[in-house]
Parts: C-alpha cells; sequence; structure tokens
C-alpha cells in the first residue's frame, strides 16, 4: 500500500509547555491560518489521557482544515485518537515494530542527526525524516550539536526520503536551508513564542520557499 506523504512545506511542533499562557488550540489555528501544513503533538511530560485528549481536540480542528496530526513517540495515542501519523525518534519504539502496530495507512516519521540514524531510516517503514538540529536549540534539552545547512544537505542526499529540517529554525535562517534538498521545516518556538503566530508561520513559509 502505498501511503500519501504530507505536505511537508512548514511543520509544526507543539505542546501545552510550548504556548505559554496561551491556549494550545488557539495557537495552533493560528499558525495554521499563517500557513502551516502538518503539525506534530509533542508531549514529553503530560500524562496519557492528558496527552489523548490533546490529540482528540487537535484533530477535531484540524480535519476540516486539511491539516494532518502526527503524534510523537506514542503509537498508543496516536492509534486511539486517530491521528494520520507518528514520529519517532532514535530513541522511541522501532520502526520495524511502530509500523507493525499502526499498520500500512499511518505516517510515520523518524528523526535522524548522523550518518548512523540516516542508515535506520528503511522507505519500506518510514516515510519522512526530520534532520537535525538544524542550528541551536533550547527546545530540546537532548537534541545535541547543530549540524548546519551543510549537515543538513549531506543527510538528506544519504535518505531516500522526503525531509525536513529542525532544530533552532527562524525566519531569519531558514533562508540557508533553501539550497538543503529537504522539503520543509519544523519549528517550535519560531511560531509558539511568537507574538503573532499567524504571521510567524507566513514569514517562515516566506523565507524556506523565497516566495
Amino acid at each position: 500500500m502505498t501511503r500519501q506523504v504530507p505536505d511537508l512545506s512548514l511543520y509544526l511542533v507543539v505542546g501545552a509547555g510550548d504556548t505559554g499562557s496561551r491556549p494550545l488550540e488557539e495557537v495552533v489555528l493560528a499558525a495554521v491560518a499563517g500557513g502551516v501544513t502538518l503539525v506534530q503533538l509533542r508531549e514529553k511530560n503530560a500524562s496519557t489521557r492528558a496527552m489523548l485528549e490533546r490529540a482528540k481536540r487537535l484533530k477535531v480542528l484540524l480535519v476540516p482544515r486539511g491539516v494532518p496530526l502526527i503524534v510523537n513517540d506514542r503509537v498508543d495515542v496516536a492509534l486511539a485518537a486517530g491521528a494520520d501519523g507518528v514520529h519517532l525518534g532514535q530513541d522511541d519504539m522501532p520502526p520495524a515494530d511502530a509500523r507493525r502496530l499502526v499498520g500500512e495507512h499511518m505516517v510515520l516519521g523518524l528523526s535522524v542527526g548522523d550518518e548512523n540514524e540516516a542508515e535506520t531510516a528503511d522507505p519500506a517503514l518510514v516515510d519522512y525524516i526530520g534532520i537535525g538540529p538544524a542550528f541551536a536549540t533550547g527546545t530540546k534539552a537532548d537534541a545535541g550539536s547543530a549540524i548546519g545547512p551543510d549537515g543538513v544537505a549531506a543527510l538528506r542526499r544519504r535518505v531516500a526520503l522526503p525531509a525536513v529540517a529542525i532544530g533552532g529554525i527562524t525566519a531569519a535562517n531558514a533562508v540557508a536551508l533553501r539550497d538543503s534538498g529537504v522539503e520543509g521545516i519544523a519549528v517550535v518556538s519560531a511560531i509558539c513564542a511568537a507574538e503573532d503566530p499567524k504571521s510567524a508561520a507566513r514569514e517562515l513559509r516566506a523565507a524556506f520557499s523565497g516566495a
């Protein structure tokens, strides 16, 4: 079965702790209005029930807007919420096991940060990869050292899968990723910490696409 890979142009990674005093749903809706094409719910500290409830609420909001929902790490939450996919880190469930659980209909993403990790991205199991950290980031404590645009490009060439760059990306430095070969950029704080998430999303899309 051939799975449809979502539009990776502007990928928002978000959790309740990323939006400050603003409701998660408010920030996500504004970001989607500004051009976000894919949303990932990433909740490392929430209870299973809280994460599931958030995933279900986001799914309800995103379906009529044609934006897929990806759940970070938690295959069980993704299945229960009816999400469109799961994104796995290198320390999460192996892609082969995740694929057995979710079947052929769900999208699977995988984070890679070096050549060894890139080798684990089996196109028979994984639908896209997240490459990074592209730049220094304070959002993810275990993100590792920044690999820069050249590092992103090098890993992109090694994997025959669609890819997004992630890690410390802003409207100012997204320009440097235009020629890296990735299909899109993934961000957290560039949108979630912005005073106007809708405008921030528009600026990011314009910066990366050059439009």
